[in-house]
């Protein structure tokens, strides 16, 4: 086999993680969930003129359903996928605490729905990678009816600019 055989050869099999087509609407169609329901409810926090919108909520669905969906093509153990969530977890809980600010010495914060709007949107994600579009749908639609319709209920509107 010459070389240029040989480096063709090589790069198919290292392209070849998403080999036909079903494997490929499957793909597909997870991460453009996540990214579209990702997007809507940044577009909600943008909208708003919070500093985590449209393109950090997008991200963070797409992360989140990368980390899973990955891991269930390769044909991991429920064990070790289970690891995999408690570091997404993790992850974005380090990502939203970035968005929480103490304002004064009253206790005035700022920053907490931003900071839970995208721990959801990271488990909504997650929903979709695992191939749950359904229950990441009703999640995404429930997240917007919190974050739009119940706008400035309870203490959150004396404590935060949601």
């Amino acid at each position: 086999m010459d070389t240029g055989t040989l480096v063709w050869q090589t790069l198919r099999e290292e392209f070849s993680d998403i080999s036909d087509p079903a494997q490929v609407t499957r793909v597909c169609a997870r991460l453009l969930v996540a990214v579209v329901l990702g997007g809507l409810l940044g577009y909600e926090r943008e909208s708003r003129g919070i500093s985590a919108g449209l393109r950090t909520h997008m991200l963070v669905a797409l992360g989140a359903a990368i980390f899973v969906l990955v891991p269930l093509e390769a044909g991991v153990s429920q064990a070790d996928l289970s690891r995999v969530l408690q570091g997404v977890v993790t992850g974005v809980g380090f990502l939203g605490a970035g968005a929480i600010i103490k304002l004064n010495q009253e206790q005035e914060i700022k920053g907490l729905t931003t900071a839970a709007s995208v721990w959801l949107t990271a488990a909504i994600g997650v929903a979709a990678g695992m191939g749950r579009e359904m229950t990441a749908i009703l999640s995404a639609l429930l997240a917007l009816f919190i974050l739009a319709a119940l706008r400035g209920a309870g203490s959150e509107r004396r404590n935060e600019t949601t």
